[in-house]
């Protein structure tokens, strides 16, 4: 754009200020209404495409087996084993009240087990336990011998320990699940409520994939309601600090109001779903945004500080600003755009929204804010020299000090570098929420004191219809489960043939010599059957074997471990399966498996969308500096910051996963407007005939303060994020934050270093 053009431009604004004000405002009460068309999904299966193949095989094992919703209450008392008559008749209330909770398909618990036993020539199963309150001593010794020697429900409905028991309530949710898990959460924990007055001398804990989904719910309306005023006094006392000017201060404040509510209304109108991952929006729209508003208000006070009258000084401040400022919101908004090559949806539609909202912000920047300006009864500020004269003794020791702090800086890029390697881009999605939310603190105690959490299901087809009852093939399973419990990462294996081993034990007067699979298969049928029709309502195999009976499903239960860690122990099964038993080899399906491939599926994808960004970037500061040195050269500011908080993260924290493969192209699209900025005034004084000492010492005294502002105001409006509970939110903010400082440190002290070594021909 021309000065002649931008001079026209301010005049037509400055004109028609009131019809600006009047059209951008009804455009934006307009687009606002949809607001209230936000949704809040509690669903964790929002995070993944839906033709993520192993969200696809996960949906294939519950069109077999039935759906994996669930809840898990572990049942503690606080003092002795859970094998009182007190304990297990709590059990027993809650097992009763679980049936009774809405959308519930079934209910497994250590007094409801159906345990077999032989009477005579009969087969007689029975729940675990019946009227608790009137056993003997005899029998409570009868149901913990059984028990922990049951290897189908030690260490998952009973602590090995026997100190803990467990409840599993199976759900079947509709297609809108949102409002169903509400539902069922509220009444669960009107159950336990009650249940803890009751019974204070036991404690009890719920987890599970559906409190999962509540507590995502949770997280996304606590982030939004507590972040977005805290961000917002944050760029409230940051511009006014800056500008020390409460009228210019509101000017900014609208602009900002204005960026958010177009972009939340527009979210609104598109049927957009928040959650966790992509809440923040609003919260980054301000942040970002904020360097627009604040170089346009302090060039103008700026400027009638010197004399000039108020439009005249709107007008100047648009010519000199409105070029850095589309450049800025060009290369921010492609940063966020490259989002869209995320493997998790929640991702595209925060880089989507994000980058619309810097472009409301870059039009509102250059309409709204300069019929504002024009209409508020600004006065003009006396010249402060003392930020002029900090920057112009800054500028002075780095032009002093330029090759010792070009070495310097490189030197720590490249000791901060080397942390990268220690790096493992893994997650857990048990330790997504932080402490402060109660699942995560009855999560871990079921995990440290009953059993795991995170599974890997696996379906293993026989190859024939009612094929599952063959030996072979009950010993191939068999093999598969043992090997997985000598495997230290599990604590407990569910599988089939553990249920024929206790038949064929029954059916032969319960000889424990008979613990073992039966070898001939049309006994094994027969066993089968009577075991099912045995088998009460509500508590059928349904959940274990396909209804051709020819294949059986077998879950395993793991310690916590990374998302790693959960994707070498289904690649060993693999390898052990096309060693050992080929006809059975299959992946692990599951909810955790999902989680598992997510963070790697999404550092693949975000690799090429973040060498698309930085390329497409990079194109763009060559061409506008219009020198491909000074071009070229202003890509190292802008590649080392992120490399430098990846290597810093990497030795403090030693894990990344989703926010570690978007963080860098976010940040990227950020960083790289002060060095826009900068080099713009740099440039200019090279062509008014400055050398690079000079121009290095011109830029600090034009853009330095305005920058270490608008940096500061940047690093704070994102570490807001690090007080979440969410841990994507939180590391996502810690590393942006850390690169946006990083990122000024370079601008600061390896950029002049840099231009002075390099850019030394004459103006």
């Amino acid at each position: 754009m021309t000065r002649v053009t931008l001079d026209h431009f301010a005049g037509a604004i400055l004109r028609y200020r009131w019809p600006v004000l009047a059209v951008t405002t009804l455009v934006m009460l307009t687009l606002t209404i949809g607001a209230g068309l936000v949704g809040v999904t509690n669903d964790y299966r929002s995070l993944f495409d839906e033709d993520n193949p192993q969200l696809a095989a996960l949906n294939g094992l519950e069109a077999t087996y039935g759906t994996s919703n669930r809840a898990l209450i572990a049942v503690a008392p606080r003092q002795g084993p859970v094998f009182t008559r007190e304990t297990l008749a709590t059990i027993e209330e809650l097992t009763e009240a679980a049936w009774q909770a809405p959308h519930a398909t079934r209910v497994d618990s250590l007094t409801n087990w159906s345990h077999s036993r032989a009477d005579g020539d009969e087969l007689i199963v029975e729940p675990m336990v019946e009227n608790a309150e009137a056993l003997t001593d005899a029998g409570l010794e009868r149901v913990r011998d059984v028990a922990l020697n049951a290897v189908e429900i030690a260490g998952f409905l009973v602590s090995r320990d026997a100190r803990v028991a467990g409840l599993v309530i199976d759900f079947t949710l509709p297609d809108n699940p949102d409002a169903a898990v509400v539902e069922i959460t509220d009444y669960l924990g009107g159950v336990l409520d009650r249940a803890r007055a009751e019974h204070p001398q036991i404690a009890f804990h719920l987890t599970g994939d559906v409190p999962l989904n509540r507590a995502f719910a949770d997280a996304t309306r606590d982030d939004f309601e507590t972040f977005v005023p805290v961000t917002f006094a944050i760029i409230t006392v940051g511009a006014a600090l800056l500008l020390r000017s409460v009228l210019g201060t509101v000017a900014i404040v609208a602009v900002l109001m204005f960026a958010v509510n177009t972009t939340v209304g527009l979210a609104g109108w598109l049927g957009t779903v928040f959650n966790p991952v992509n809440s923040g929006v609003p919260i980054i729209v301000m942040t970002v945004a904020v360097a627009h508003s604040v170089h346009i208000v302090a060039t103008t006070l700026a400027a009638m500080g010197r004399g000039l009258d108020r439009n005249a000084a709107i007008a100047e401040s648009i010519r000199v600003n409105a070029w850095p400022v589309f450049l800025t919101s060009l290369t921010t908004a492609i940063g966020f755009l490259s989002l869209n090559a995320s493997d998790s949806p929640p991702f595209r539609v925060l880089g989507n929204l994000v980058a619309f909202g810097v472009f409301c912000a870059f039009v509102y920047s250059l309409t709204l804010l300069p019929a504002l300006l024009s209409v508020l009864p600004m006065r003009a500020r006396a010249i402060r020299t003392g930020h002029s004269a900090f920057f112009d003794r800054f500028g002075d020791f780095v032009v002093a000090r330029r090759t010792i702090l070009l070495w310097c800086s490189l030197f720590l890029a490249i000791v901060l570098v080397t942390g990268i390697p220690r790096l493992e881009l893994t997650d857990n999605w048990t330790k997504y929420l932080s402490e402060r939310y109660e699942f995560r603190t009855d999560t871990d105690f079921v995990v440290d004191n009953l059993t795991g959490v995170e599974t890997l299901e696996y379906s293993l087809d026989s190859g024939s219809e009612g094929g599952i009852t063959d030996p072979a093939y009950l010993r191939s399973v068999d093999a598969f489960a043992r090997w997985f419990r000598n495997q230290p990462e599990v604590s407990h294996v569910k599988a089939f043939p553990d249920i024929m081993k206790r038949l064929n034990k029954n059916m032969h007067g319960d000889d424990p010599d008979f613990n073992r699979l039966p070898e001939n298969p049309e006994l094994s049928s027969q066993y089968l059957l009577l075991y099912e029709l045995s088998l009460p309502f509500g508590r059928d195999l349904n959940n274990q074997i396909d209804i051709g009976k020819s294949a059986t499903r077998m879950t395993v239960v793991m310690r916590s471990l990374t998302s790693k860690g959960q994707r070498d122990l289904d690649a060993r099964a693999r390898d052990w399966l096309r060693t050992n038993a080929p006809g059975l080899t299959t992946e692990a399906s599951g909810v955790t498996i999902v989680f598992a491939h997510l963070s790697q599926r999404n550092i693949k994808s975000m690799l090429t969308g973040t060498i698309v960004a930085m390329a497409l970037i990079s194109l763009i500061l060559v061409f506008v500096f219009r020198n491909l040195r000074v071009g070229l050269l202003s890509l190292v500011p802008n590649f080392i910051p992120a490399a430098m908080s990846l290597g810093l993260w990497g030795f403090m924290v030693g894990r990344v996963g989703l926010a570690g493969s978007v963080m860098t192209a976010i940040a990227f699209g950020i960083v790289v407007d002060d060095t826009i900025h900068f080099l713009t005034k740099y440039l200019e004084s090279r062509r008014e005939g400055r050398d690079a000492p000079d121009a290095v010492r011109a830029a600090f005294r034009t853009v330095g303060h305005a920058l270490w502002t608008t940096t500061a105001v940047l690093a704070l409006g994102f570490l807001v994020f690090a007080a979440s509970g969410f841990e994507i939110s939180w590391s996502l903010g810690l590393l942006v934050t850390l690169t946006i400082v990083f990122a000024l440190l370079a601008d600061f002290l390896l950029l002049p270093p840099l231009l002075m070594a390099l850019d030394r021909k004459k103006a």
